[in-house]
């Protein structure tokens, strides 16, 4: 308990209020005309000036929680003195029920604590010199209560709000960092490399490095074809048609060096899309290291089979698996990608014969 009321008075303010709006003033010129009739009426002329002097608090309860708080009870347990009665009267209680709404809404814990204090201790004092009866001042207090908790039950509705919106943005950043990775990196790496044999072979054969230039060529409309499907996917609510799907995978295999074989067990009909997604994913990042990566390897094997419960993925090659164990971002975004999904992935060496990367994916997606 000691450790609740500790945090409570550390809270701090949730920023700093909004000021008076247009609103707050309609607000004040309906309840100063209330506050004076009911004022003449009943009590006198001092009275109907104090209590419509206490409605101009009003659009400050936001900015200024706790001093309109003060300057409100206060006000009104000095009029109580003067008057030898329970004051305000309900014209007046109506409106300052804001009051505690707002100091539990935009005040710090401490402002929170201090306000609720000057509010039920004035009425408690009222009750206290007879101006007020007992059960009716357990019923002011029950009403108090209730605006203070309504407050609360904003303010941290509104922080759990701003919770969510923060993750769901860092999930989205961490996506679009997989996404960017996954498509793009692979066509520029192949770029690379196509790049590297036609600087080697260009003075002794040509037409080899006019072959590398269409390759980089071909490799460059597909990295601007999958940057504006990122993009359509940004600006789009839709699904965007152009997501790679599970029987693309055969767009992977390739006749150059290394070689890079598909190999589908079992019957992949009806595979969830966002399984089918990742399992491309997967398989193409682990494709595109190998090709980067993987030391004297001649040829690239891809396997998925696929049962009733899961996907399974192995990409293995046949070169020297490199000796960092440094995990760049593709291995990170691999993980986190099959994590997504209920699934696992993780890669190493294959017994000393080249870099495995191996994943299971569940066909229920979580």
């Amino acid at each position: 308990m000691v450790d609740v009321l500790r945090s409570l008075w550390r809270e701090p303010r949730p920023g700093p209020g909004p000021g008076p709006v247009w609103w707050d003033w309609v607000l004040v010129a309906v309840l100063v005309p209330v506050a004076l009739v009911e004022g003449l009426t009943r009590h006198g002329v001092w009275s109907a000036v104090v209590a419509a002097g206490l409605v101009f608090v009003l659009p400050w309860r936001r900015r200024a929680p706790f001093p309109v708080v003060v300057i409100a009870f206060g006000g009104c347990f000095v009029l109580s003195l003067v008057f030898r009665r329970e004051f305000p009267d309900q014209g007046v209680l109506a409106y300052l029920l804001l009051l505690p709404f707002s100091l539990f809404r935009w005040g710090s814990g401490r402002d929170a604590v201090s306000g609720a204090v000057v509010m039920v201790g004035k009425v408690g004092l009222s009750a206290s010199l007879g101006y007020l009866a007992w059960g009716d001042a357990l019923a002011g207090v029950g009403i108090l209560a209730a605006a203070m908790a309504l407050g609360a039950a904003v303010r941290y509705r509104v922080r759990a709000r701003a919770r969510e919106l923060d993750q769901a943005k860092s999930w989205e950043r961490e996506r679009l960092a997989r996404d960017l990775h996954d498509t793009v990196a692979h066509h520029v790496s192949a770029m690379a490399v196509r790049a590297q044999a036609g600087i080697a072979l260009a003075a002794t054969d040509p037409g080899a490095a006019v072959d590398a230039l269409r390759v980089i060529d071909v490799e460059a409309g597909k990295a601007l074809d999958e940057m504006r499907g990122i993009v359509r996917i940004l600006r789009a609510v839709d699904p965007v048609e152009g997501t790679p799907r599970f029987d693309d995978l055969g767009t992977l295999a390739s006749r150059g060096t290394p070689v890079v074989d598909i190999e589908v067990v079992g019957d992949a009909t009806g595979l969830p899309a966002p399984v089918g997604t990742a399992v491309f994913r997967l398989a193409q990042e682990a494709v595109t290291n190998a090709r980067r990566h993987a030391r004297d390897a001649t040829r690239v094997h891809v396997r998925v089979d696929v049962d009733a419960a899961v996907v399974r993925l192995r990409v293995s090659d046949d070169g020297r698996a490199s000796s960092s164990a440094t995990p760049g971002y593709g291995l990170v975004g691999m993980v986190e990608r099959a994590t997504l999904l209920g699934g696992t992935c993780v890669a190493g060496p294959d017994d000393g014969r080249g870099w495995l990367v191996a994943a299971e994916l569940p066909k229920v997606t979580p």
